[in-house]
């Protein structure tokens, strides 16, 4: 029977973050999980906005090729989805938490979903692109979630995404009472550690005695900012707001609390995993939609070409397979999708309704991969630029290209 699949997803953790990148996160379970398992250092989001990230995650495309520009972008039913295959490859499919799909179709080949998302699913994030004076898109983010940053009593994220992890653990007993002849896949996805950048006491005290680092790139002057970044600079209205370093350090400390408690949420899967008896025959990824820039270059959120915002964590787990410990090339989270035809068609070339654009990771997990390329592509069509963008990371350089601007290599 083919492997179980626990895909775990946060939702826009920065890489950096993370102490198996050279992070201060407090995150043992993310850490165990890692030390058996293959560690990507190069994994790239294949947009920096969630819902284009995630309708590229899920269907193995490009943005572009799904209609995916931004995050009032509708999910057309029609397109298939890795969990569409798994479906007719024999798996049970469960969905628990968010994964913003935007439209009436709220399942995209899930056979189930546990939760309900914790965003509208209609089109309330269209940009007002009437707007005239400016030629970016306005957006309603603003420094505005760093400098308000601290210890609440409790937040919406913090219940949703208890009730994520105890609806996914409900489920996870439901299988192992009925069939276990029949492999699942479940997706637990959260809202953490998305702003905005508050988290309970117990979590900011984790940090009482831990030397948070100050952004490795300081904030940029506007006159000396690249075409991109002055645009992003208005987009959320930068220009208005003051951000100053006590603020900037609570965000960054609250921050990495938000990410000990995503932490705590995978040991709570980890550990039912163990007592459901599935630990042996289920493979766990986790991963992010994309980063954050959590003050590097003075910039916060996503939107943005640079690491912090387009590089993510990506963490695979093969029980007893022995894998490679780190991964240097690039990949993409467009990998995924083949990833899982994989492992639910082992050895057997899966026939595909449609191209992908993702390249299979299991003979990299497994050792096998010499000759793939160190390449992705990235792209992003929403606030703050006025024409496509595309970014290419190859061979360790990246080069981004946004219409008249001028190119920007790395």
């Amino acid at each position: 029977m083919p492997k179980n699949i626990l895909y775990i997803m946060a939702d826009q953790m920065q890489a950096g973050a993370l102490p198996m990148h050279g992070g201060p996160s407090i995150v043992p379970n993310m850490e165990r999980l890692a030390a058996d398992g293959t560690v990507f250092d190069a994994a790239y989001c294949s947009s920096p906005i969630c819902a284009p990230s995630r309708f590229s995650m899920m269907t193995g495309k490009l943005p572009h090729k799904v209609g995916a520009y931004d995050n009032s972008t509708e999910f057309p039913s029609s397109i298939p989805t890795f969990a569409h295959y798994l479906r007719n490859a024999g798996y049970r499919t469960c969905l628990s938490g968010k994964m913003h799909f935007v439209g009436p179709d709220q399942l995209h080949g899930f056979e189930e979903r546990v939760t309900t998302d914790i965003y509208a699913s209609d089109f309330t994030w269209a940009a007002d692109w009437s707007q005239t004076d400016e030629v970016y898109s306005p957006s309603s983010m603003n420094p505005a979630g760093a400098i308000e940053s601290g210890v609440c009593a409790r937040s919406l994220q913090l219940d949703y995404d208890e009730e994520v992890t105890h609806a996914a653990r409900r489920r996870l007993f439901d299988y192992a009472r009925t069939d276990r002849d029949k492999p699942f896949m479940m997706c637990v996805s959260y809202t953490h550690p998305h702003n905005p950048f508050i988290i309970t006491q117990d979590y900011w005290d984790r940090y009482e005695d831990v030397d948070i680092p100050s952004p490795d790139v300081p904030a940029i002057p506007y006159e000396d900012l690249d075409p991109w970044a002055q645009r992003y600079f208005r987009t959320i209205s930068q220009d208005q707001y003051q951000v100053s370093q006590e603020e900037l350090m609570r965000a960054r400390r609250c921050y990495y609390g938000m990410c000990s408690f995503i932490d705590d949420q995978v040991g709570i899967m980890m550990k039912t995993l163990e007592e459901t008896g599935f630990d042996k025959d289920t493979i766990v990824i986790f991963t992010s939609d994309h980063g954050e820039m959590m003050g590097e270059r003075g910039s916060w959120y996503k939107f943005n070409p640079y690491e912090p915002s387009v590089r993510v964590p990506l963490i695979a787990n093969i029980p007893d397979v022995e894998q490679p410990k780190r991964e240097a090339r690039a990949v993409s989270l467009m990998d995924l999708f083949p990833t899982f035809l994989d492992i639910a068609n082992p050895g057997t070339p899966q026939e595909l309704a449609e191209p992908l654009d993702g390249q299979s990771l299991m003979p990299m997990l497994t050792g096998q991969d010499t000759t793939r390329k160190d390449e992705v592509i990235v792209e992003y069509m929403a606030e703050g630029v006025y024409d496509p963008a595309i970014i290419l990371r190859r061979d360790g350089m990246k080069y981004i290209h946004c219409g008249d601007d001028p190119g920007l290599l790395f």
